[in-house]
């Protein structure tokens, strides 16, 4: 196995629960057995080091041996003006270990001898000669030792690894694997496999596939890994004579089986001449990597001939660059040379003395995931260079004075370096807003103050950062968010930020606000407010929000920078006004919801069971004791509105008042045992038995087909078994919720399963009887469907049930103490001492049983039931630093074909870097218009001004609506009486709208006709009466 063994230790699921749902438990124990060395504490290392520290390795050591100086502070985040002169690990160390107290961070400045080396599982390079990195690379090579060299030089960086003469990766890609129900298996040689249609198989040629619950070709389920070929959406088949295997009968799932990879690193040494396969970035610069594989040579070469890097606007030394980049390409073998592009080549050497904050997070991201890849064999690792380059970000380097570039003696001067001074006075003076302050938005908040973005230095024109967040700080964030510590949880996420950003840049400007972005807090962020700003960043983590965002942008016409996450994968995409498509044009197809049917009786896979779970969950612990509470707080009006309604959907809801007020009250902890047995029968045995009572095993359908047939599941009903941990711990689970409802004290004895499963043990359960009648629903289109209905016909007297209900209800209040009340509780995923997951996860367990479902553990439960989205810091880090790179070219207003939207895999790895779409544009006469036109008409007009606005471009207005209110139209005579009256009486007369003091204007959508009556959509038009 490669890096270190696994360890016996515990893993912290509340703090890492997303980066579990990445990684899985056993890479990371063996990532937390895995010590790295980071040498070269510049921003780059920094970053590197943050995101590998989050990960949880055992030790990071920051190794270093130069001091600080203040332009070092342009892009490493930890150290400050204090710090320069002193070295850079050292200064650094503290703070990087407050990232992560189960880390051992250590700083160094010993030599890289082979007694220093030996100890560590990874050593990477981001601040060395080539020489001395072909020589610790060789130490490493032959001492099965990973090895990364990384370098950032302005907007241009460079990957290389060595993980060794024999690498084995365990999982090349982190997906689960693919999996199908098999419908039938044919006999012969290939043999075809048929699944049911339910979902597209995600097979590929030559994969290999195992099999699980086939009946009648027994041997398939203990046979090797088959290779399958001729993929279809619903069929394979198998590399395998299946003719003396019997006839297939039924039944069968299909699992796609991962092979290992070996993978054979050359040595630095030997790769620099044979570099191999480049991993593209941009497949519109195909021929960037081999030109920059020559180019990163010569820099190595001019600085070990000169002693220092080539200086910015510095023509002689780009000239040196490029002679030393001709001599190394005419040494290359013959397949490895490149064309070299002379502006290119001077765009390196240009950048090669200033490190910038958005290549350095960019290329953290990378190189983090790399070390991690190093330690775990998880995901495939970069084979073996990666260059990449954002020359577009840069400002017109001919058009600049050499002065331009001249440092300033300021913290900014390695960015001033590589943009000019100009260029980073305009970031200087920008208004941005950044929406959310969760793992994207610490990023972002890190790389603005170190970019200098709302950094002005005094005076009225300096710009400033808004950040809003309504969310609070929880244990789970600390993992990837990692401006917060412990001692913040529960803090307001944006104030928190702000203040530790202010503390890595003191002079950034930030505004922090708590208010969700929506359009309810318009009046917050009014029309003022997006009018002032220069540009708005998301880092939000749901669609709906980023598609409010993105309207807004659009209406105000303001660039909206767009970035998201999902485990190892990032992308980002650039809204740029009047030059690309916005947002909300392309929208990701529905996440498709599994039947109500199939959910409540014929679950076939386990997310179904706790799709169910959780339902059950909220039905019995939060909907049914709110319900109560309604009835508690005014039992008068709660009764004359369930009569009034007197309907099957008022009766449920009385029933279950009914139920947990009254039948089912509790008052003591063994009653809540007893309640939780009575769940475990009438769940797990009794409407199983029912199940089964109504569907034989021998079922038949309508069509004589066999009922049970795939993917349906035949279920087996359940007995309660005290000695079984599952049974005890979910009645366990499920009596310390429901005395937790009734305000109960929980015994001490509560926490032993095993002594409450004895109580329960003892309750009496009366004996299951099957009912006749009772209608079970199998149509999958059914979508409110409950599964199984009552024997009792659902329509009966509604109105005499809920009377005699009533009456019971009214006849139990005296018992209640007047403020009686329960505790309805809400789900939460993230606090493993409050029983939630153990009720969910038994619930859902204990259904899997039933149906010879694979169960699963308490946190595989919690990351399917929880919902919660697998999320890394180095995917995080990798998609701010891609924006704020896109950031530098929207603040220069360059040309639609300099903007890239990128999709990353950091797994894979994979880089798709595209241009950005066009919006649709829309053209009549003269006129041209898109989504980012609004027509803005000056005055407190009247209906017949409008109409006659339009008519003199050509276009005749026939229905003029806001909002829902449909101010005029043509065809309806008593509008005629409208034409001479203001649209702004008619916007609040009419369509019932308030317009605020500080709105100035009100929107109105307008259809009309062009001369030859062919309807023309035009812009929404605003019309500024104030």
């Amino acid at each position: 196995m490669n890096g270190a063994k696994p360890g016996e230790m515990d893993i912290d699921e509340n703090l890492h629960s997303r980066q579990l749902a990445v990684y899985g438990r056993e890479v990371m124990k063996r990532m937390a057995a895995s010590s790295v060395l980071i040498s070269g504490a510049n921003g780059l290392g920094v970053e590197i080091a943050k995101n590998v520290i989050l990960a949880g390795v055992r030790a990071v050591t920051v190794h270093d041996k130069k001091a600080t100086k203040l332009s070092d502070l342009g892009s490493q985040f930890y150290l400050t003006e204090e710090d320069v002169g002193k070295n850079r690990a050292e200064a650094c160390k503290d703070k990087l270990q407050e990232l992560n107290t189960a880390v051992a961070v250590n700083a160094s400045a010993a030599d890289l001898d082979e007694a220093f080396l030996k100890q560590f599982q990874v050593v990477v390079l981001t601040d060395s000669s080539l020489e001395e990195a072909k020589r610790v690379d060789a130490y490493c090579h032959a001492n099965g030792i990973a090895f990364i060299r990384a370098q950032a030089r302005g907007v241009f960086a460079s990957v290389f690894t060595d993980f060794g003469p024999n690498f084995t990766v365990i999982d090349v890609d982190g997906e689960e694997p693919h999996s199908g129900i098999v419908a039938s298996i044919s006999t012969g040689n290939p043999a075809m496999v048929t699944c049911v249609e339910d979902e597209r198989l995600e097979f590929q040629d030559g994969e290999l596939v195992t099999f699980g619950e086939v009946v009648g070709m027994d041997a398939l389920n203990a046979h090797k890994p088959i290779r399958i070929k001729n993929c279809k959406p619903h069929s394979f088949q198998l590399d395998l004579d299946t003719s003396a295997m019997g006839e297939y009968q039924r039944g069968g799932i299909v699992t796609q089986f991962k092979e290992h990879k070996t993978l054979k690193f050359k040595p630095l040494a030997a790769a620099l001449s044979e570099p191999g396969e480049f991993l593209m970035s941009d497949y519109a610069k195909f021929d960037r990597p081999p030109q920059l594989h020559v180019g990163f040579q010569a820099l190595d070469a001019f600085e070990a001939e000169k002693g220092h890097a080539p200086r910015p606007a510095h023509k002689e030394d780009a000239e040196r660059v490029l002679a030393l980049a001709r001599d190394i390409n005419a040494a290359m073998p013959e397949a490895a040379r490149a064309e070299l592009n002379e502006g290119v080549m001077r765009a390196l050497a240009h950048c090669a003395g200033g490190e910038v904050n958005p290549i350095a997070a960019m290329f953290g991201g990378v190189v983090g995931q790399e070390v991690v890849k190093a330690v775990s064999g998880k995901f495939h690792p970069v084979f073996q260079w990666f260059y990449f380059d954002s020359v577009e970000s840069l400002p017109d380097l001919d058009k600049l004075p050499a002065e331009e570039f001249a440092p300033t003696g300021s913290r900014y001067d390695a960015h001033i370096a590589v943009f000019g001074r100009s260029l980073q006075a305009a970031l200087a003076g920008l208004n941005v807003f950044l929406v959310g302050a969760g793992a994207l938005g610490c990023e972002f908040l890190k790389n603005f103050a170190m970019m200098g973005i709302g950094c002005a230095n005094g005076g009225a024109e300096g710009g400033c950062v808004t950040v809003t967040d309504d969310d609070t700080i929880e244990k789970s964030n600390l993992s990837r968010q990692f401006l917060f510590r412990d001692w913040n949880i529960g803090g307001s996420k944006s104030t928190v930020a702000a203040e530790a950003t202010q503390r890595l840049n003191p002079g950034i400007r930030i505004n922090a606000l708590q208010n969700r972005v929506s359009p309810e807090t318009e009046g917050v962020f009014n029309d003022k407010f997006w009018e002032g700003l220069s540009l708005v960043v998301n880092a939000l983590d749901n669609v709906n929000a980023r598609l409010y965002v993105d309207s807004r942008c659009v209406y105000f016409g303001k660039a909206l920078l767009e970035s998201g996450t999902l485990g190892p994968k990032c992308n980002t995409q650039m809204v740029i006004p009047r030059l690309t498509e916005n947002y909300g044009a392309s929208r990701d197809p529905p996440e498709k919801q599994a039947p109500m049917c199939t959910v409540h009786s014929f679950p076939h896979n386990i997310d179904h069971c706790l799709t169910w779970a959780r339902s059950e969950f909220e039905g019995l612990l939060e909907k049914g004791p709110s319900e109560a509470n309604s009835y508690l707080a005014d039992p008068a009006k709660y009764v004359a509105a369930v009569k009034h309604a007197a309907d099957a959907a008022a009766r449920e809801q009385l029933e279950k008042v009914v139920e947990i007020l009254v039948a089912e009250r509790a008052h003591s902890f063994e009653e809540c045992i007893a309640w939780a047995r009575h769940k475990f029968q009438d769940y797990f045995h009794s409407r199983i038995a029912q199940l089964v009572y109504t569907f034989p095993e021998d079922a038949t359908t309508s069509t004589g087909a066999p009922f049970w047939s795939a993917p349906k599941r035949f279920p087996h009903a359940l007995d309660f078994e005290p000695s079984d941990k599952a049974h005890a711990a979910f009645v366990q689970a499920g009596a310390i919720l429901r005395a937790e409802v009734y305000g109960i004290p929980r015994p001490d004895w509560a926490a032993d399963a095993h002594k409450v499963a004895e109580v329960a043990a003892k309750v009496p359960v009366p004996p299951f009887v099957p009912k006749k009648g009772v209608h079970i629903e199998t149509d999958p289109k059914a979508a409110q469907s409950k599964g199984q209905a009552p024997a009792v016909p659902a329509h009966g007297d509604d109105e005499a049930v809920i009377h005699a209900l009533v009456e019971k209800l009214e006849g139990a209040r005296p018992a209640l103490k007047d403020g009686y009340r329960l505790a309805p509780i809400q789900f939460e995923k993230d606090d493993d001492t409050n029983f939630h997951m153990d009720l969910i996860a038994g619930l859902a367990n204990m259904r899997a049983r039933n149906y010879s479902i694979p169960e699963v553990d308490k946190l595989k439960a919690k990351l399917i039931a929880g919902r919660i989205i697998p999320a890394i810091a180095t995917a995080t880090a990798c998609a701010t630093g891609l924006v704020c790179l896109e950031l530098y070219k929207a603040v220069q207003a360059k040309p639609v074909e300099a903007y890239r939207n990128t999709f990353a895999n950091l797994a894979l790895p994979l880089f798709a870097m595209a241009e950005p779409i066009a919006p649709k544009a829309l053209k009549f006469r003269d006129m041209a218009w898109s989504l980012w036109d609004r027509w803005i008409l000056e005055g407190d007009l009247t209906v017949q001004q409008v109409l006659d606005w339009f008519e003199e471009k050509g276009l005749t207005a026939y229905s003029i609506s806001c909002g829902a209110a449909l101010l005029y139209n043509n065809i309806f005579p008593k509008h005629k009486e409208r034409l001479g009256k203001k649209m702004s009486e008619l916007v609040v007369t009419v369509a019932k709208q308030e317009i605020p003091e500080w709105r100035r204007h009100f929107d109105v959508v307008v259809a009309c006709e062009d001369e030859e009556g062919e309807d023309l959509d035009v812009p929404l038009v605003s019309i500024r009466f104030r």
